[in-house]
């Protein structure tokens, strides 16, 4: 049987943002306009998770995607690993926090006016001051939103989700870690998970138009290609932003 989207729907995937407002911007742009020869219809927007680390702006896109809700438009964002790191580095987790700080937290910690320096960044010492100052300077309402996101969402035929799901587990039995942190042991499966997995977290070139899955991390951050998925009844189109 054909995946579908719930009668009536148009479901609109968001990949990983990494911190590229500028491309974010440039997508709800084109989503609008495909929106709007897509009439009397439902839209649904989902964010796939990795709005923040790597790119330059990630205060500012966790703030467009709290606050970006066009009229007849329904939103969900999800949570990435990204956003487990940030959260985990909050609440001054040593061990997240290092993590973070070596693949991109640096670059988000930025965005909220934190200088990083060597001293703060090689000790125990150091990094437990980098995670009071970061939580200092977290607005509320952001870490609000952030903390009530997600780890998956179903609609229709189409299980929308971070990283993945482990294979031959049931969709509502899967580990909260598995969702955000999994890779190959999901890519390289064949299996039926009981819904089309709808993903982000790990980089293709294109998108990954699978059977089972359908993949729409392009690397924007460095490659300058941000990817949303068109979910409509049993049509799939893809949206993204180029590089000129």
């Amino acid at each position: 049987m054909t995946p579908r989207t719930p009668a009536d729907v148009v479901i609109y995937a968001i990949g990983d943002i990494h911190g590229r407002l500028d491309l974010l911007d440039e997508l709800h742009r084109r989503i609008l306009a495909d929106a709007a020869v897509r009439p009397a219809r439902q839209h649904l927007l989902i964010y796939l998770g990795d709005l923040v680390s790597r790119g330059p702006d990630s205060r500012g896109v966790v703030e467009r995607a709290r606050t970006w809700q066009p009229a007849g438009f329904e939103r969900v964002a999800l949570r990435g690993n990204h956003e487990d790191l940030l959260l985990r580095t909050h609440a001054g987790e040593f061990a997240a926090a290092r993590h973070w700080l070596d693949f991109g937290g640096i670059e988000a910690m930025a965005s909220y006016g934190i200088t990083v320096s060597d001293d703060l960044s090689r000790d125990e010492a150091g990094i437990g001051e980098l995670c009071h100052r970061f939580a200092a300077a977290m607005p509320f309402e952001q870490l609000e939103f952030l903390e009530s996101l997600p780890l998956s969402h179903r609609a229709g035929d189409f299980f929308f989700v971070h990283g993945g799901v482990r294979p031959g587990v049931a969709l509502d039995q899967q580990n909260p870690r598995d969702l955000i942190w999994i890779r190959k042991t999901f890519l390289n499966s064949d299996a039926e998970h009981g819904a089309v997995v709808v993903h982000g977290h790990c980089i293709s070139r294109e998108p990954e138009d699978r059977r089972n899955r359908i993949g729409i991390d392009t690397g924007a951050y460095h490659s300058g290609v941000l990817t949303c998925v068109v979910l409509d009844g049993a049509e799939r189109d893809f949206l993204q932003t180029r590089v000129v």
